[in-house]
């Protein structure tokens, strides 16, 4: 059984794959001051919750963009399921070209998805990751990652209409029905749903437009936990993947695994 962990910003996302399907997945929130024990414990509770046993996972594939928390997860990992995890970066086999001025400095979780994509969909494609920022991913029909944008998510963007305005509330992020609002939270909720709905279709037509093909001629995937809210209705046709990052560990995992002798200790 493998183990597949993605930390992100604000939500730890894991899922074990049997015989190569995934039987479970789960999400936990990333508190950096947590320990490795407190991971292990929750990671050990959620696991036996399921039915799957702690003990028969042979091997964990970890990505991260949290800095602070990648030496607590892969020591929660050694100690609690004994085995030495796989840390995704640009050293491991990953079957697409990654063509970033300074591929070091490409997340793992944007590698992880482009990874996936390519397997699952094939290229050319573009990738939105709609989570704590939202990243636009962009790969051709050669599999080499030519780039993308990064900017800030819609969750970000409501708590900064609270924290830097002196009036303004905090609302629940939900869709709109109607564009002009007739009161400030109904406003708010407009301003951030359809502001990141023509955000993500205004980019999409400048990105195929500067690699010179047409929407149609391109896979477009949303992934991340705003991707159903902001893609769902969109005048382009997504393919909503909420476990893309995922299936890009497995496919990271599968292309390496040959080269990983007795990950168990």
């Amino acid at each position: 059984m493998l183990l597949v962990i993605d930390v992100g910003n604000t939500a730890i996302v894991y899922g074990a794959y049997q015989n190569g399907e995934l039987v479970q997945d789960f999400r936990i929130s990333t508190i950096k001051t947590r320990t490795s024990d407190e991971y292990g414990i929750l990671f050990f509770n959620t696991l036996s919750h399921a039915n799957i046993n702690p003990n028969d996972i042979e091997d964990v594939i970890i990505s991260s963009v949290v800095p602070n928390l990648m030496h607590t997860i892969p020591s929660m990992v050694i100690k609690y399921f004994n085995v030495q995890p796989v840390i995704v970066d640009q050293n491991l086999k990953l079957g697409i070209n990654i063509k970033y001025d300074n591929p070091k400095e490409l997340g793992a979780d944007r590698i992880v998805n482009a990874v996936g994509a390519i397997n699952k969909y094939g290229g050319p494609c573009i990738i939105v990751d709609i989570g704590t920022a939202i990243t636009f991913c962009v790969i051709d029909h050669e599999s080499s990652y030519l780039g993308g944008l990064i900017l800030p998510g819609i969750g970000i963007s409501a708590e900064a209409l609270f924290m830097r305005t002196s009036k303004l509330p905090r609302i629940e992020i939900v869709k709109s029905e109607k564009l002009i609002a007739t009161n400030t939270v109904n406003a708010m909720q407009s301003g951030l749903f359809f502001g990141f709905t023509t955000m993500i279709e205004g980019i999409v037509e400048k990105i195929v437009e500067e690699i010179g093909i047409t929407v149609d001629d391109i896979n477009l995937i949303s992934t991340g936990g705003f991707a159903s809210l902001l893609t769902t209705d969109s005048k382009y046709d997504f393919v909503i993947d909420r476990f893309l990052t995922l299936h890009g560990l497995k496919t990271i995992y599968d292309l390496n695994k040959e080269d990983l002798i007795g990950n168990k200790i």
